[in-house]
């Protein structure tokens, strides 16, 4: 049994990296069509499971996509960290500026580090600013997108 759900886990993680899903019936549908006997129930589970978010694909779509790969314990501490911390952010180019609470920017940068978001180069803190590098202004905007989907929950 056990077996099973590691096998349809790791499907599910190569559907949502190879196509933009959009639903849970649509989830479903894929791994139908890769020989798993689901449920809508198995799939929400899946979906909780593996800490699938959803963010937007373009075009008033939106796709899953895995938030961190780390242990869920430590994840949920990084998200609550975010959450407890953040006070806005903005972009400037390629540069995301995130303003936390007096003394909490070193402590959400951290958070933000740790979920290893790949358009993110590094970043820098001070007391309640962070400057985040990012590789690109496109990928500025998704990490605004990412960001805002964990910090909304």
């Amino acid at each position: 049994m056990a077996q099973m759900k590691r096998e349809r886990h790791e499907v599910v993680v190569e559907l949502i990296h190879k196509y933009d899903i959009e639903t849970q019936e649509e989830l479903a549908a894929y791994l139908r069509a890769e020989g798993f006997d689901v449920t809508q129930a198995t799939v929400s589970r899946d979906i909780r499971e593996l800490n699938l978010s959803k963010i937007s694909a373009g075009n008033g779509r939106q796709k899953y996509i895995i938030l961190q790969n780390e242990d869920t314990r430590l994840g949920d501490k990084y998200i609550r960290v975010l959450r407890d911390g953040f006070v806005s952010m903005s972009m400037a180019q390629n540069i995301l500026v995130v303003k936390t609470v007096q003394g909490m920017a070193m402590a959400v940068a951290a958070a933000i580090d740790a979920m290893k978001f790949p358009e993110i180069v590094g970043c820098i803190a001070g007391d309640d600013t962070i400057f985040a590098a990012v590789k690109s202004v496109e990928d500025t905007k998704i990490v605004m997108e990412k960001l805002d989907k964990i910090i909304k929950g």
